[in-house]
């Protein structure tokens, strides 16, 4: 509300004085001095309220404003601000929400109460159709719901009800009578404490697909008391089971300033890792000039990446598999928490972008090398000894597994179904080897055989048995791509050729000690030099075209289970033991 007032000025002092002051305004502090004319000007006289709008062409009977208004510039008459409410009543009471409140769906108050006392209430309501009437209103029913239900149980909750002793011997099935001791056949014959249940009837003339069901002895307790009810606390479940797949990445950051991850080969560190691998001549290597630690137990397999190498996997005894740094710094990458018993192999896919792992857990799972995440799970119960990518780039969806229970399984990743069994071998299939462009593969057991497939034909189409063969748990493809070396139990390699699947009896490889171990046979870049490891911890090396040890080197303390050579070094030798160690030899 505005209010026009008049001045008028003193001319000797200039002060000024306030006009019919019934509001007490001249008591309020001036934030200014107001500016007055000069001692000789005209005193301003008392005014209405000017009409300020001209939308109220009825001089201030209606009260009119704009959106944009911060100001109102209109006296209200006194009238109008004296008028009663006009319009309907708020039907929903007044502003207090919950006092009395009428809502569409009955009459609404506020209540607290337990929730063991709701849960209480609800059940009795869900299961006897009746419940207390929470309401205050002393007019208010006392019971909801089934009324007569109500009185028949005594308003009594669900956890209140007891079966009386008397209803309890009602329902309790009773036994016939003993019978008369002398009489020993018929009616009333003595039958003793096998005596039959009052109710029973022979099997033969109970209606069909009706059975007798066990029930509780003649002398059971008729103690009022409910029985103590034990709770069963649910097994929390293991990391690494099924869902509960995690990982752990070591780094301070995924990218450098470049916006590159661990998976970008180091070129500059190594530049070495763009030439074609083989291409130099390799020698054999000296010494350990790095080891990687971290495993708790012994590692089981070893996998470099792909083409490059410059990234390494190791899948070890405690579960875990882990990624390691080969050129630049040589630390652990990042940890995979997938499985909840000892890790049996990996294999990474063509581009190093995903890998597969198998595990005696009887789980196989799909990774993402680089986010660590696990993207799919295989299992058809059985135990995978072995895993293997198809190497063409159209079938990078394919894989292969030999398992536990002597087949072959082939999966399709996009339908997460088996498309194809080979089943031949008679024991636990250990190794899986394409050869001959990736048209055939070569699989071992421990049935002592070898035998060749066609790709997706389940026919063997080469079947090699001897009666000297032993069993050959590691099988490595020859860089040429025209042998494959097998590694016998009977502590020696055998070479076997990719084209006729024949033995090359000239080039034989002994001298170390592997009987009982899948040691994994590994080849130089150039295919000079043959290498494994032997139970006594030694690395050995052979000359491929002599077949003479041309050293045999002191690696670890126990096994010595897998070793690869660096794909673009002359002479570097990664190996990985049972006694938890990962090392570099130069």
């Amino acid at each position: 509300m505005s209010l026009a007032l008049g001045y008028s000025s003193d001319d000797d002092t200039g002060s000024v004085s306030h006009n019919q002051d019934v509001f007490g305004i001249s008591s309020i502090p001036a934030t200014k001095r107001l500016r007055v004319g000069d001692s000789s000007s005209v005193p301003i006289v008392a005014q209405a309220a000017p009409d300020v709008l001209s939308e109220d062409p009825l001089n201030q009977t209606s009260l009119i404003t704009r959106p944009t208004d911060t100001q109102m510039n209109v006296n209200i008459p006194l009238a109008s601000m004296t008028l009663p409410i006009q319009g309907p009543e708020n039907p929903f009471g007044p502003t207090n929400r919950f006092a009395t409140q009428n809502a569409l769906a009955g009459h609404v108050e506020e209540q607290e109460m337990s929730e063991h006392s709701f849960r209480q209430q609800h059940l009795t309501y869900s299961i006897l159709g009746y419940s207390a009437n929470p309401s205050v209103d002393p007019n208010a029913p006392a019971i909801l719901g089934n009324i007569e239900a109500a009185a028949a149980n005594g308003t009594a909750t669900i956890d209140t009800m007891r079966v009386s002793r008397e209803k309890k011997n009602e329902l309790k099935r009773k036994r016939k009578s003993r019978g008369d001791l002398e009489v020993v056949d018929g009616e009333g014959a003595y039958v003793g404490p096998w005596a039959s249940w009052d109710g029973d009837e022979p099997q033969g003339l109970l209606p069909e697909g009706v059975d007798i069901e066990g029930e509780g002895d003649e002398e059971d307790d008729d103690d009022d008391e409910p029985e103590e009810v034990v709770k069963t606390r649910k097994a929390k479940p293991k990391r690494g089971t099924a869902g509960q797949e995690t990982t752990v990445f070591h780094g301070k950051s995924m990218t450098d300033y470049q916006g590159r991850t661990y998976m970008h080969p180091p070129f500059s560190e190594a530049p070495q890792l763009q030439e074609e691998p083989g291409s130099q001549e390799c020698f054999i290597p000296k010494v350990c000039v790095h080891t990687w630690t971290g495993h708790t137990a012994g590692v089981s397999v070893i996998r470099l990446f792909p083409t490059t190498g410059h990234l390494m996997l190791s899948g070890s005894m405690d579960t875990k598999i882990k990624l390691w740094d080969v050129y630049t710094h040589g630390n652990c990458l990042r940890t995979f928490h997938g499985h909840v018993k000892a890790v049996k192999d990996v294999t990474f896919s063509n581009d190093g972008r995903k890998f597969l792992s198998c595990s005696y857990d009887r789980q196989m799972k799909l990774w993402d090398t680089e986010t660590g995440q696990c993207l799919q799970r295989f299992s058809n119960g059985k135990i995978p000894y072995c895993i293997r990518f198809h190497p063409d780039e159209d079938k990078q969806h394919i894989f292969l597994a030999g398992m536990s229970d002597k087949k072959i399984i082939q999966y399709d990743m996009n339908s997460g179904e088996i498309t194809q069994e080979y089943d031949q071998h008679l024991g636990p299939v250990n190794t899986i080897t394409f050869v001959d462009d990736n048209r055939r593969f070569v699989t071992t057991s421990d049935d002592k055989t070898i035998r060749a497939w066609d790709w997706d034909i389940p026919v063997v189409i080469k079947y090699i048995a001897e009666p000297y063969m032993h069993s050959m748990p590691a099988v490595t493809l020859h860089p040429s791509k025209k042998y494959f070396a097998a590694q016998s139990l009977d502590n020696q390699i055998l070479i076997y050729s990719t084209d006729t699947f024949r033995q090359n009896r000239k080039k034989r490889f002994a001298g170390h000690t592997v009987a009982g171990y899948a040691c994994q046979v590994g080849f130089s870049p150039d295919g000079k030099w043959i290498s494994s490891g032997d139970a006594e911890g030694n690395l050995v090396f052979w000359e491929w075209k002599t077949g003479r040890v041309k050293k045999r080197l002191r690696a670890h303390n126990k096994v010595v289970i897998a070793h690869e050579w660096l794909p673009h070094e002359t002479s570097k030798v990664v190996t990985g033991s049972w006694d938890g160690l990962i090392k570099l030899w130069d």
